[in-house]
């Protein structure tokens, strides 16, 4: 039997939740090694966002973006450790996430954080956020790079 589980967030107010909605990082996030039970929500309908609240802190939500829909090609090597970490193999479905900075009223200086991409193992649920060691992906990529800077 399992057990819905209603929770308040200081963003989206109440949210009624089943088990399969959580995912769990095991390690937190990387500077939040607390953090480790997350839900994402809609950012509204038919947008690419979706916010990634924290159950563990009700102020702490992320704005998350699937980098596919941006960045042509954005496909880091997995490291075999997380790979383990989360019981991914080849054939395992995942999603991957990058954390998006969108300065207030200016959304053409938007960032990605593709150096730290949040990966998900779509069967059971553990994700993790994975440093990557590759200086070709920045923390702050810049989503328009030809927009006027303000």
């Amino acid at each position: 039997m399992t057990t819905n589980r209603t929770y308040t967030s200081l963003r989206f107010g109440e949210l009624n939740l089943e088990p399969d909605d959580i995912i769990l990082f095991e390690a937190g996030l990387v500077g939040f090694p607390n953090l480790r039970e997350f839900v994402f929500v809609e950012h509204k309908p038919g947008s690419h966002f979706l916010w990634m609240q924290s159950l563990d802190a009700p102020e702490i939500a992320y704005l998350v973006v699937d980098p596919g829909k941006y960045i042509a090609n954005y496909s880091p090597a997995m490291p075999a450790v997380w790979a383990h970490a989360l019981e991914l193999n080849e054939e395992t479905p995942r999603l991957v996430y990058t954390i998006v900075n969108i300065p207030s009223g200016q959304p053409e200086l938007m960032t990605m954080n593709l150096a730290g991409p949040i990966v998900i193992n779509a069967e059971n649920r553990k994700a993790g956020q994975i440093v990557l060691e590759d200086e070709m992906y920045s923390i702050r990529h810049r989503v328009f790079p030809d927009s006027a800077a303000a």
